[in-house]
């Protein structure tokens, strides 16, 4: 299989990981008005095609002539449970992601959630293996709460904004003000699930007979495909905004629809295997685990960056609302940083 053999390639992977993961949703917004819970059918099916393709051509490719299938085939049983759980974890979180970014758009959406999500694993990461300095951890998760709360004020205060000039048209069906609690509770239980499954990851590469990149990818793009139909269910019955749908909505779709779904979808596969390739990098050169932690982790403000300069998702806001959401990128940023800069000062 190809793996880097410099620093400056797994950095490059990582950078490409960054932006695919802040990009992939910009394919929902050109989407309009198709629900997301049919453009995650084709969103899945790009995922797991590309994570197929990579493994049968860079992950079988190289001077060491072992394959995607030599791995699969070496690996422990183990380790193939632990990367699929991974992906229906993933999944559900992403699923939850999802929801938010339809309600509220990417700007609060990804802050939010990949905001809760690396509050989370700081915490099953330290309560696991007990490492970064605490000092910074504490700092850094303070102000990614801060952040989100932020984030939160800036959300309710553009609602309310939006109500009245709606009322102000005349065009308004109630008096009373909209409620910004349903896209932060998605978020909130997107966040808490992304950012749990991190140690099964860890137990499938953990040990001799632990799984190589591309074949994680893999699995965890199959556990992401088979929990889809039961997950996507679920939102489309009890759907957060609209009317519930049923299978036979899929093919009423535009083709352009399904083509951004699937065009979603393979970004961040792509993005997901750089992730994991730039990771099992020799030792030598592999990027320590601060800088892959940032990079990863910046694909938020990317997103975010998205949502507020190409998609215009603060029309209508005041200085208030513009100063608050300015504040949380800038808190994230930093959380971000005093996070992947903790294991650097840890207690040797």
């Amino acid at each position: 299989m190809i793996l880097p053999q410099s620093y400056a390639a797994a950095v490059f992977l990582m950078f490409l990981c960054a932006i695919a993961w802040g990009s992939w949703a910009n394919t929902y917004k050109l989407t309009a008005k198709w629900r997301f819970e049919l453009y995650y059918f084709d969103w899945v099916f790009g995922a797991l095609l590309v994570a197929v393709i990579l493994a049968l051509t860079a992950g079988s490719l190289g001077y060491d002539g072992f394959s995607f299938l030599d791995d699969i085939q070496i690996a422990g049983k183990r380790a193939w449970l632990f990367g699929f759980l991974a992906g229906v974890i993933f999944n559900l979180g992403n699923m939850f992601l999802m929801a938010s970014l339809a309600v509220a758009g990417m700007a609060v959406a990804f802050p939010v959630t990949l905001g809760i999500s690396i509050v989370v694993g700081t915490v099953v990461n330290f309560a696991v293996h007990r490492s970064g300095a605490v000092t910074f951890l504490l700092l850094g998760s303070g102000l990614l709460v801060g952040a989100l709360v932020a984030a939160v004020m800036a959300y309710r205060h553009l609602l309310i904004l939006r109500h009245e000039e709606i009322a102000r048209a005349g065009k308004a069906k109630s008096t009373r003000r909209p409620a910004s609690w349903k896209a932060i509770v998605l978020a909130a239980v997107g966040g808490v699930l992304l950012g749990s499954f991190a140690p099964l990851l860890e137990g499938a590469r953990a040990g001799e007979i632990g799984i190589g990149p591309y074949s994680l990818a893999v699995l965890f793009a199959v556990g992401v495909t088979a929990s889809t139909l039961m997950f996507n269910l679920f939102f489309m019955n009890l759907p957060v905004e609209g009317e519930p749908l049923e299978i036979p909505h899929y093919f009423l779709g535009a083709w352009k629809n399904h083509l951004w779904g699937l065009a979603g979808g393979a970004l961040w596969s792509a993005g997901l295997v750089a992730a994991f390739v730039a990771s099992a990098a020799p030792e030598q050169v592999r990027p320590g685990p601060s800088l892959l932690n940032a990079l990863s982790q910046s694909a938020a403000l990317l997103a975010a960056a998205w949502g507020l300069v190409l998609w215009k998702e603060l029309r209508g806001a005041d200085g208030r609302v513009k100063v608050l959401e300015a504040l949380a990128l800038l808190l994230f940023a930093g959380g971000v940083g005093l996070l992947a800069v903790a294991p650097l000062f840890a207690a040797k």
